[in-house]
């Protein structure tokens, strides 16, 4: 690719971004947009008083500074990157929130909503924007990190096809985590910038902080790259309205871009751009990683058809389809660590056992108290993992032994949230006003009045009225 090819997507990607306008986005899109506020303030505010989340608001307060905008769930105001950086590493406490986009049926696990929009509904609230600033500035952030995906995923949609789930797939590899890129870019929008200040912002986020980590481990490091990918984003286009400069090539450069090997689509940078804005939809019901989802819900399926009793369960097998098999840190061997909460959200057998357990799944399950009862961790014992055994194309099947000789099974093609199983809205509703009341921050008048807003957000003039309701009193 040439120079002068890289200044036209940089320019036509740099002008999208700025100049794009409510009327622009076509309604579906819109209402994804509105559902991802809701659901990201949700996650946020059933996180809120997590152990390690309370730390680091606690943090945030002592550094102090000027008061920009409003740690959700606690009122406690300090400078928007660092409100950024907490609301975004809260929204994922119990990794709940949307987190994946769909290309050509195909789940495309990104994490983007977590950090762009508790950023976007932090920077909204200091600059006083309005629902339709706030709408689109998602909007065009979303589509970039989603575009910068596009370029570099294998297959392309179109490409795809369900019954090659199982076919070895080469995931894209970058050296700077996109949705910075796309907090960058929502953050120019809502600050402000000249054409040329967005450019040098991208240019700057190579630099900044990246993804965290520690999924492994069971440690609470996972959910700290929500909010270090906000503040890195944010503070890039804070130093680019100041004068400084960036990379010039921050994507294409092959010493120090954002792609690290070839780049097989980059048409896909700049196609319909303007016409077409990629957002995440795919929304979780349970908390965890998404592929936990279709297991959770097997196993609920079956408690609360049966009604098992725990002590009476010989074995519990777990089978998945080839096209899921790769997610090998969910099959890791099971511990209650130092971080219970951790260890259990990402682990096959916690999310088996603890739904057949209490046929449900839910923050409260997730709570090391939870995490650490006996009867959950003696059905652990009985879990067995049977990776790419299930003959299928896709999904899991869960099978439950029982003493007596009698089995229960369960398939499950699609966890609920993938096209072919939507949540509806009355159930993210539900989802939401669950966490609200696990809580117990903010009353259900409160909450009841929230929603009406960002279902109503075209109509509000500021959005820091959404907000005032994050918080007690």
């Amino acid at each position: 690719m040439d120079a002068k090819e890289k200044d036209r997507i940089y320019n036509e990607l740099v002008a999208n971004i700025l100049a794009a306008r409510y009327e622009d986005i076509d309604q579906a899109t819109v209402s994804i947009i509105k559902t991802c506020i809701l659901d990201a303030i949700g996650c946020a505010l059933g996180s809120a008083k997590l152990p390690d989340i309370l730390a680091l608001v606690e943090m945030v307060a002592e550094w102090g500074g000027k008061k920009e905008a409003s740690i959700i769930g606690h009122g406690i105001q300090a400078p928007v990157h660092d409100v950024a950086f907490v609301n975004c590493t809260m929204c994922r406490g119990f990794d709940r929130a949307v987190g994946a986009y769909i290309f050509n049926n195909r789940v495309a696990p990104h994490h983007a909503s977590e950090t762009l929009t508790p950023a976007a509904v932090a920077l909204g609230e200091s600059k006083g924007i309005n629902g339709k600033e706030l709408i689109v500035a998602l909007a065009v952030g979303d589509d970039l990190t989603a575009r910068l995906h596009l370029a570099n995923d294998h297959p392309l949609p179109g490409e795809y096809h369900p019954q090659e789930r199982s076919a070895p797939i080469r995931l894209p590899q970058y050296k700077i985590p996109t949705p910075t890129f796309g907090a960058a870019a929502m953050a120019g929008r809502i600050l402000g910038l000249t054409p040329l200040q967005l450019k040098n912002t991208l240019g700057l986020v190579g630099n900044s902080e990246g993804f965290g980590g520690g999924i492994p481990d069971g440690a609470p490091t996972f959910k700290i790259g929500q909010g270090t990918m906000a503040r890195g984003g944010i503070i890039s286009a804070l130093m680019a309205k100041k004068g400084w400069t960036g990379a010039i090539d921050p994507f294409f450069d092959p010493g120090a871009g954002l792609f690290s090997d070839r780049l097989d689509h980059p048409e896909m940078l700049t196609k319909d751009l303007g016409k077409n804005f990629y957002v995440e939809d795919v929304f979780k019901l349970y908390p965890g990683g998404w592929p936990t989802q279709a297991p959770t819900a097997a196993a609920i399926e079956i408690s609360n058809k049966y009604h098992l009793k725990t002590a009476d369960i010989e074995e519990v097998i777990l089978r998945t389809s080839p096209g899921i098999s790769t997610a090998t840190h969910y099959a890791r061997p099971y511990k209650v660590g130092v971080y219970p909460t951790g260890d259990a959200l990402f682990s096959y057998k916690y999310a088996v056992a603890n739904a057949l357990v209490r046929g449900t799944a839910r923050n409260k399950d997730y709570t090391e108290e939870a995490v650490r009862d006996p009867e959950v961790q003696a059905l652990i014992k009985k879990v067995k993992l049977a990776l790419a055994e299930l003959s299928a194309s896709e999904g899991v099947e869960l099978e439950v032994k029982m003493k007596d000789g009698s089995r229960f099974n369960q398939r499950v093609a699609r966890a609920h949230g993938e096209p072919s199983s939507p949540l509806s809205k009355d159930t993210l509703i539900s989802k939401f006003m669950e966490q609200v009341e696990f809580t117990q921050i903010i009353s259900q008048k409160k909450a009841e009045k929230m929603i009406e807003l960002i279902q109503n957000l075209e109509d509000v003039d500021n959005v820091s009225k959404i907000l005032e309701l994050s918080v007690k009193g």
